[in-house]
């Protein structure tokens, strides 16, 4: 079997890689999340025939919490206009907002890495802005393009559709190395509770895009 050394998938087996060391120059990496708008299901018209329906449409959003070395903390989304800079704190930016999912390009966050010992650690994870919870036919895939290196490849799979966020992939530098783990974690709820279950320990408030 040819092995793709272009492309990682992390999964159970394989959850963590390194993505960079201290002084090694990466530059500017991007984050991209695309998802299936719809999905075609099978439905009976008149005369009991099969036609295909489409499933209801999602907005699916892209976003990152980070801490950085010095403690602080917050979030980069579209949601409140946060789409954050790449070449000041947090060194983090959202380039859009896809709400359908139709964009080929998807969403994309570029994470400034040339010096890793500014973060601490940057959750990467996805929420449903609007539209019924349904990951299972999303299909969503996140991949992450270093500058150097293979791509890394992380399915939304295990879907719970009672969730509405999923926390996707967790960037950990120890002023080192700076590595990524598939976290593939569904939360019943929205960034608080992502907060909740990853103790960023930030005030919430309601936002509207």
């Amino acid at each position: 079997m040819a092995i793709n050394l272009s492309k990682v998938t992390l999964d159970k087996a394989t959850p963590t890689i390194s993505l960079a060391k201290s002084g090694d120059g990466q530059g500017t990496m991007r984050v991209n999340l695309n998802w299936a708008a719809s999905t075609a299901a099978p439905a009976k018209g008149l005369f009991g025939k099969l036609k295909a329906t489409a499933a209801p449409s999602i907005d699916l959003d892209l976003a990152a919490m980070y801490e950085l070395a010095d403690g602080s903390v917050g979030i980069v989304q579209a949601l409140g206009n946060g789409f954050g800079a790449l070449n000041q704190r947090p060194f983090i930016h959202l380039d859009g907002d896809d709400r359908s999912g139709s964009n080929t390009d998807g969403e994309n966050l570029h994470i400034n890495l040339a010096d890793i010992t500014q973060f601490r650690r940057i959750l990467i994870f996805a929420y449903i802005y609007e539209g019924a919870p349904n990951w299972s036919q999303a299909n969503g895939v996140v991949t992450l393009f270093p500058t150097s290196g293979p791509q890394v490849e992380v399915k939304l799979d295990s879907a719970d559709n009672q969730a509405i966020s999923c926390a996707i992939a967790m960037l950990e530098s120890n002023g080192r190395e700076l590595t990524v783990t598939r976290e593939v974690r569904y939360i019943r709820g929205y960034q608080d509770k992502v907060d909740e279950a990853y103790g960023f320990g930030m005030n919430w408030s309601r936002a509207r895009k």
